[in-house]
């Protein structure tokens, strides 16, 4: 994946900021999983600790799908 960006800098050349195209920063967002709901990730959370605890009755078979 490429991220076009461009860095903004302060009097001393440090950068201080990163300027991103909106599809890119849109692609990072939804790579880090920050655009699901609230709800979605209490369920994926309860998920977790369901195989965490190899709570098998939790998930559907994928054949029955």
């Amino acid at each position: 994946m490429r991220i076009n960006k461009k860095y903004i800098v302060d009097e001393q050349g440090k950068p201080k900021e990163v300027v991103l195209l909106l599809k890119d920063f849109l692609r990072i967002e939804e790579l880090l999983g920050l655009d699901l709901d609230d709800k979605t990730v209490d369920q994926l959370r309860k998920a977790k600790k369901d195989r965490q605890r190899g709570k098998k009755d939790a998930y559907l078979d994928l054949d029955s799908i």
